[in-house]
């Protein structure tokens, strides 16, 4: 579908109405367009079946950050960096501070050449506030007007949402507005704009079935069942209240109110710096209140939802033990389950898969290393900053870094080694990194000679494998999100794998992560960062250690949360900060949260970092040992890029042809 990026015309022109049918069996068939989908308005609105074929389309146009184009880029935080033939993408252009290219950017999730952020947003707000302003020409039953009334408030809600974190507060439209008519409604501050979609939040909340299952037991839902998985839920929007409520009381929201508040939009002072731990009580009161709440369904096994298993025979190659049910793996891709969408049990909200194979042209390709053609397409490689392998710990639930005075200092109780980097480490590391040593391909009888030698990692300094051209400036590749199998000698990009990948906008971890935040905020004390909310049957504490839990085991053990971590509030909120950085890595949110921490002008998060050290170990040692196990030399990180952001990259800027629509419509601040 093609769109005019003014927002005027996204507003106010013209929609094509779609009328789907209700027996729908998978992703692709998801608005598959033919001669009689067309239909006139009062067409559209008069029954269920055709109103819900009207908002079809918008569950389409949710941004797929991983296939917006061949290769493109979310990661605007500290934990990932492409190499040189990736420069012109956005992740790269945000480390030079040209916030401005993301509108010109045809691989950026926000305004690319397919679904995205921006044009989708606006489009599909207006689809909502007309399909709300026409329920009363629907003929049906009350709980069709319910489904489809709670499915629109909650879109509303949520697109206006996802444009805030990036943009700033902005007008709050809630009506479908006349073709010739221009809306001149005022910006609001973010948190007079998360106030009106937690109303709508709020709304969706109390229409909606409470889960997947819920839907499958109305009679609407009967008829779509296979797809219900992917349709807005009670427990959705619960869960984006909270979510809501929490970035609004976040720090940067917070100090932003006192100098945007109406029509007034003002960088912040120099005053700002060190407010990190500065909420909002009484915005992450509501979120911990709503966070809880939704906890609670989960502990009852009132919803499906639940956390997916981490368990592993082979963690390196990701082989699920065949006596849990579940893998975590799963919630980033999918290998031969017929293309099914991934996120497990886990994944809350996520959009339609874009089709069959589609992973294959762009996100299959672009994690590992280019050397002699080891992985195929062109040389473009998204890796990991030494930053965020910083972030992972240790089996013993230390950090191997504190943050003391805003800068990083080693912490002395982790036992980290520095001849041994990759010993005892948190599990997930071995999960989601590529490093040293590491037998990249297991199968090498398609492998042409100069490929053969790299069939075990080399990504000690000068070594095959760390190359800036084609392989990695900082030591490591992610095999999180694509797994190491796509490669050119074991083929798991190939068609016959199934391979399919997705980003979720929210998982279950992440609820666990945010109530923690939420609750250690509204704590009086140290002490009270274990007491257990009447809300809620888990602490602050409990809900992290609910994560550390889930990844334990004999063969890659993960303690709790350590004393030395609860010694006063400000400290516990460090640790979840962290535990944001290791469970989330590289999923898009690295870049929101040090925003809204007020933590992304300031350094060290303003620096990206290789890792340097020298092999100690032959390379016939890899083949019989486990690389954790290697013993390094000189082991030590260098600078990569150092961002030079000031305050106005607190936001991205709007478009300026949009400004200049009426004078209530200011640009960010700075831009």
């Amino acid at each position: 579908m093609k769109y005019n990026n003014n927002i005027k015309s996204l507003l106010c022109g013209s929609l094509i109405l779609l009328a789907t049918g209700t027996s729908l069996t998978s992703c692709k068939d998801w608005l598959e367009k033919d001669p009689e989908s067309i239909v006139a308005e009062d067409e559209a609105f008069k029954n269920y079946r055709n109103f819900q074929g009207y908002i079809e389309e918008i569950y389409n146009l949710i941004p797929d950050k991983e296939k917006v184009n061949y290769c493109t880029a979310w990661n605007f935080g500290d934990d990932a960096v492409h190499n040189p033939e990736g420069y012109a993408h956005m992740d790269h252009q945000v480390d030079l501070g040209n916030y401005r290219n993301w509108y010109t950017n045809s691989q950026c999730w926000l305004n690319g050449d397919r679904q995205s952020l921006w044009r989708s947003a606006w489009y599909c707000i207006r689809k909502c506030n007309m399909g709300i302003a026409n329920i009363k020409a629907l003929v049906g039953t009350d709980e069709e007007r319910d489904l489809l009334l709670g499915q629109m408030y909650f879109f509303r809600a949520w697109w206006h949402f996802e444009l805030m974190c990036y943009f700033g507060g902005l007008p709050y439209i809630d009506e479908a507005f006349e073709a010739t008519s221009i809306p001149e409604l005022p910006r609001l501050s973010f948190q007079e704009c998360a106030d009106r979609c937690a109303e709508d939040f709020e709304r969706a909340a109390d229409l909606l079935p409470l889960d997947p299952q819920g839907w499958d037991e109305t009679l609407a839902g009967m008829q779509t069942s296979v797809v219900n998985y992917l349709r807005v839920n009670k427990f959705m929007a619960l869960c984006y209240l909270g979510k809501c409520y929490l970035w609004a009381g976040s720090p940067l929201m917070k100090e932003f109110e006192k100098y945007n508040r109406g029509e007034t939009y003002k960088l912040l002072d120099a005053s700002s710096t060190g407010k990190t731990y500065d909420y909002d009580v009484e915005y992450c009161k509501k979120a911990a209140e709503t966070f809880g709440r939704v906890l609670e369904m989960v502990n009852r096994k009132q919803v499906t939802y639940k956390l997916a298993d981490f368990r592993y025979s082979n963690i390196y190659d990701h082989v699920k033990d065949e006596n849990f049910e579940t893998s975590y793996s799963d919630i980033f891709y999918t290998v031969k389950q017929g293309w099914n969408v991934p996120g497990s049990t886990e994944a809350i909200f996520r959009g339609v898969c874009s089709g069959l194979n589609t992973a294959n042209w762009n996100c299959a390709k672009i994690f590992g290393p280019k050397v002699a053609g080891l992985v195929a397409h062109d040389k473009i490689i998204h890796h990991p900053t030494a930053n965020v392998i910083d972030q992972y710990g240790m089996a013993n639930g230390q950090p191997i870094y504190l943050v003391r005075n805003g800068q990083y200092v080693l912490n002395p109780e982790s036992g980290w080694d520095p001849e041994h980097p990759y010993k005892n480490r948190d599990p997930r590391f071995y999960h989601d990194i590529i490093f040293d040593g590491f037998h990249y391909v297991l199968s090498t009888d398609a492998l042409n000679s100069d490929q053969k030698k790299l069939e075990y990692c080399d990504l000690y300094t000068g070594g095959a494998m760390r190359s800036v051209a084609d392989a990695s400036s900082t030591g490591y590749f992610i095999q999180k999100l694509v797994p190491h199998q796509c490669n050119e000698g074991d083929k798991w990009y190939d068609w016959d794998y199934n391979f399919e990948c997705y980003l979720p906008y929210m998982r279950l971890a992440d609820i666990y992560l945010m109530y923690a935040e939420a609750q250690a905020v509204v704590s009086n004390s140290a002490k009270e960062l274990k007491d257990r909310p009447t809300y809620c049957s888990l602490s602050a504490v409990d809900a992290i250690n609910v994560l550390r839990d889930r990844v334990n085991s004999d063969d890659y053990p993960m303690e709790h949360v350590q004393a030395n971590l609860m010694d006063t509030k400000e400290h516990f909120i460090d640790e979840v900060r962290r535990e944001r950085a290791v469970e989330l890595s590289f999923e898009g949110f690295r870049w929101c949260d040090l925003q809204r921490w007020l933590l992304l002008t300031e350094p060290p998060y303003t620096v990206k970092y290789s890792h340097e050290f020298e092999r100690l170990e032959d390379a016939e040692w890899f083949k019989s040992h486990d690389p954790k196990d290697a013993k390094v030399g000189n082991f030590h990180k260098e600078e990569l890029i150092t961002r030079r952001f000031e305050s106005k990259h607190y936001w991205f800027p709007l478009p300026d042809k949009d400004i200049y629509l009426y004078e209530g419509f200011p640009q960010n601040p700075g831009w």
